[in-house]
Order: C-alpha cells, then sequence, then structure tokens
C-alpha cells in the first residue's frame, strides 16, 4: 500500500507529487483545537464523504453526506471529532456546505475514534479553496488531484505529515 506523505511543499502518492495546501499554523508535534496546525506524525485513512448531489461515488466505500450530516468540534460535547447529525446542541462543522470545499472529504483518525477534548478535530483531506491557500489543520488538494487520490486510497492507507 503506497502511503500519502505530506510536506509544507506538497503531497506524494503513488510515485507522483501534488501541490497541496496544509495549516495556517504549518506542522505541529502539539495540535490543538484551533491552532490552524496540521498534526504531525502517521495517520490513516478511515472513511470517504462526498456530496452525492454534485458528484458521483468516488469510490465504491464513499458514503454519501446530506443536508443533516455535521461534525463535532466542541471540546464539551461527548461526540467532540465525530460525525453528528443535526439536529446538534453543541459547535460544528456541517459537512453538506455550500461552497465545494467538502464535496469530497478523506476522513484521518487524528485523535479518533478515542477523541481527547481539544487535541483538535475534524483534519480531513478536501479540496482547497485556491492555489495552496492554507486550511485550519486539513491537507487540501487541487480538485482532479483530490479525485485521483480519492480512486486510489483504501481505509488505512496511511497519511503522513511530515
Amino acid at each position: 500500500m503506497h502511503d500519502l506523505i505530506a510536506t509544507r511543499w506538497g503531497l506524494r502518492f503513488h510515485g507522483r507529487r501534488f501541490p497541496a495546501a496544509i495549516g495556517k499554523g504549518g506542522i505541529t508535534d502539539d495540535k490543538r483545537e484551533g491552532d490552524g496546525a496540521s498534526p504531525k506524525g502517521t495517520h490513516r485513512i478511515t472513511g470517504m464523504l462526498y456530496r452525492a448531489d454534485r458528484i458521483a461515488a468516488p469510490a465504491p466505500w464513499a458514503e454519501a453526506i446530506g443536508p443533516r450530516d455535521l461534525w463535532s468540534d466542541d471540546v464539551k460535547d461527548a461526540q467532540y471529532n465525530h460525525a453528528v447529525r443535526a439536529p446538534h446542541g453543541y459547535s460544528h462543522e456541517r459537512l453538506s456546505r455550500a461552497d465545494p470545499l467538502y464535496d469530497l472529504v478523506l476522513l484521518t483518525d487524528w485523535n479518533w475514534p478515542q477523541a481527547t477534548p481539544g487535541k483538535g478535530s475534524a483534519i480531513f483531506i478536501h479540496r482547497w479553496r485556491k492555489p495552496r491557500h492554507p486550511t485550519e489543520g486539513c491537507l487540501a488538494l487541487r480538485p482532479d488531484h483530490l479525485l485521483w487520490v480519492a480512486q486510489r486510497v483504501q481505509p488505512g492507507t496511511r497519511v503522513i505529515f511530515r
């Protein structure tokens, strides 16, 4: 199995190099909620989500998301750093966004499934806003590159932030 190797200069995967964006706080050994940094280390792909109303399933194991799908980012929530459904009484990110940022999302196991409150949430791989525009801690790619990667990863593929 091929690893996804992410650095501040880009992503390497399957012998190819892709321009990429990481967190505006760089890559850190001490990830904290809201620091804007990407967590250094080896993580794994745990899932793939996609907007079925916008794109076709990129892989047989991808799961469609809709308007009620959310991701908890509230340290007071017992479901912190987990997928939740609306209505949800804690702070969260809407996975079904108005913009295309989360039309295709690869989930990682950063601080999951046993989430430690405050250690960071929603560390995903998704499309970028614009070329190399920093994220809040995720890894972001050009849409066609993200699709190419998504069609080749499997659950358990390693994501290594260096």
